[in-house]
């Protein structure tokens, strides 16, 4: 069967389309005799061949002083090539497509899609490249798998892919596309499927604003097809739900949360006494608050009392009240949080940290639905629903004997377990962007962007404190980031994995001796010092170019949009320019 392959080159803020011949070689690298030739230091003169014998095509590294990558390794002599693979030279990215030219275009199954993406995802993510998953929801029923091939194969680019996500669903990777653009393909793939598939549908996810992973990308964009009407598109941004409960307002996106709260509404309905499980920081007490305000109880009170907050001789006064005298300090009798949330919801947080006494009197009260203050034998009548929350294991509790069983009984009538912010990819992006502007716009400052780096590096964080410590890291930049995009030498260091580079030491006065200074000399990572001197040769640049920015990139051979971007990084605008 006759091919035809071609290359996606990307290099800087560029790209373009090189048809490889049907039988052949093409000589990549910087000099002049070059077929594909590179704009990069990093490039040999001859830096690698490509042969095309036959159907088969292989790249061979012609000895490059730096070398060349294939999928992310190392290339070491001649390897074959197939469709999707992708070769790294310096900062020039090429990935082969192979189209054919006569029969339909193979639809890649759902484990190849995603292997396909993990790698678009690396390349968009490493040169900030746009890259567009688009999901087509071909409606219900059966459908013709080869028709619906056959309908989109025109349609699409040389070096989009296209597979299958499940039944009855397609999913587009299309890279160097976005905004648009992207819209644009989406249409045209849904006019196409019309004929053979009138219900279909079309979901859009760009990276990495909805996502930084592949799995993250394909759901996203599955569910974005969800909320679309026939015919039409719709945006994985546009498919997140911000829930309005009162004066508090909830983002969610992942599936996952969308299911619990639709679980939470549910629940709410009934009387139910509810358990909400999970880490620390995940967001237990706005599921609390969710059970109040979509319940009958809303327009009564919601009292929340913190468990581990209180020392154990007050948490009992806390929850019943006390009446004067009846303690050293009790200058006046004191409603408790019970009697005090009569109609309406007690959250009773970190509930497995009460002690067992106080877990006895709260069983009491919540048997017999009445309170007695400390220091009296009056009992008053209660109303009220307990909502509690931990991040315990309360059953593994009661087994070891810190809980009591005939109290979890009564509490843990319904139990919602809230998943940790890591296994919820798809909110990371959109609740880093929603805190990054609610503390910027606190802060009375300007907008701050989230590079693609940036979110990157967010979206590979385990964030142990779950969503209190992703709100936390974008209240702090709002605060101290001084341009208008927040990169990842921005982020701290547990989240980067690396530190910036330590302020340079004043000499001590007595020299040391070459074994000593060899022992002392204080190591920093090499992508702080090549930064460093990336920095320092953009200055000499700038400066010799009386402040020139396109002259300043010519002369050290960087992409002028690559320049602009490092200048507002490290604060070199003003450098060169005369007063």
């Amino acid at each position: 069967m006759l091919f035809a392959p071609n290359f996606l080159v990307v290099a800087g803020s560029s790209s373009s389309i090189i048809a490889l011949p049907r039988n052949g070689a093409l000589l990549i690298g910087r000099g002049e005799e070059a077929d594909v030739r590179l704009a990069t230091e990093s490039a040999s003169r001859k830096h690698a061949r490509i042969s095309v014998v036959e159907g088969e095509i292989e790249v061979t590294d012609l000895g490059s002083h730096n070398g060349t990558r294939l999928n992310g390794q190392p290339l070491e002599g001649g390897r074959a090539l197939r469709s999707g693979d992708s070769l790294a030279i310096g900062d020039t990215t090429m990935v082969l497509h192979v189209e054919l030219v006569s029969g339909p275009r193979a639809l890649a199954d759902a484990p190849a899609l995603r292997g396909r993406l993990a790698g678009e995802v690396e390349r968009a993510l490493g040169f900030e490249r746009p890259l567009t998953v688009i999901a087509l929801a071909l409606g219900e029923g059966k459908v013709d798998r080869g028709a619906a091939a056959r309908a989109i194969e025109e349609r699409l680019r040389p070096f989009d892919v296209a597979g299958w996500l499940a039944d009855g669903f397609l999913a587009v990777l299309a890279p160097e596309l976005d905004g648009e653009a992207a819209d644009g393909l989406a249409l045209r793939l849904l006019e196409a499927l019309a004929p053979t598939c009138p219900e279909a549908r079309a979901g859009i996810a760009e990276c990495p604003t909805d996502g930084c992973d592949a799995d993250a990308l394909l759901e996203a964009a599955r569910s974005a097809s969800g909320s679309a009407v026939i015919g039409e598109t719709a945006r994985a941004t546009g498919s997140a739900h911000r829930l309005l409960l009162g004066e508090r307002s909830i983002l969610i996106a992942d599936p996952a949360m969308v299911r619990l709260y639709e679980l939470v509404r549910r629940l709410a309905a009934s009387n139910l006494s509810v358990v909400v499980t999970g880490e620390t920081g995940a967001g237990k007490e706005n599921a609390a608050f969710a059970v109040h305000h979509y319940s009958p109880r809303r327009d009564r009170p919601f009292v929340t009392l913190n468990c581990a907050a209180l020392p154990e001789p007050l948490i009992e006064s806390e929850l019943f009240g006390h009446e004067k005298g009846a303690f050293t300090g009790a200058i006046a009798t004191k409603v408790g949080l019970l009697e005090s949330a009569h109609g309406g919801t007690v959250f009773l947080d970190e509930i497995g940290e009460l002690q067992p006494a106080v877990q006895a009197k709260l069983l009491r009260a919540v048997e017999a639905r009445r309170v007695t203050r400390v220091g009296s034998l009056k009992e008053h009548e209660i109303d009220i629903r307990i909502v509690a929350a931990t991040h315990r294991d309360l059953e593994a509790d009661v087994v070891a004997g810190r809980f009591r069983q005939d109290l979890l009984f009564r509490i843990a009538q319904a139990t919602v377990v809230l998943p940790p912010l890591r296994d919820r990819p798809r909110e990371i992006a959109l609740l880093a962007r929603s805190f990054l502007e609610a503390a910027c716009a606190a802060a009375s400052r300007t907008p701050i962007h989230l590079s693609a780096g940036a979110l990157h590096k967010l979206a590979r964080y385990g964030w142990p404190g779950n969503v209190r410590e992703l709100k936390n890291v974008m209240e702090v930049a709002a605060a101290t980031v001084e341009e208008d995009t927040l990169d990842p030498w921005h982020l701290p260091e547990r989240i980067t994995g690396s530190r910036a580079p330590d302020p340079p030491v004043a000499a001590p006065a007595q020299a040391k001796t070459a074994p000593e200074a060899e022992i002392a000399r204080t190591f920093i990572p090499l992508t702080d010092e090549i930064r460093d001197l990336e920095r320092r040769r953009m200055s000499e640049a700038l400066t010799a170019t009386r402040g020139n920015r396109t002259h300043a990139a010519e002369l050290i051979k960087v992409p002028l949009r690559t320049f602009l971007l490092r200048i507002k990084q490290y604060g070199l605008a003003e450098v060169g320019r005369e007063d």
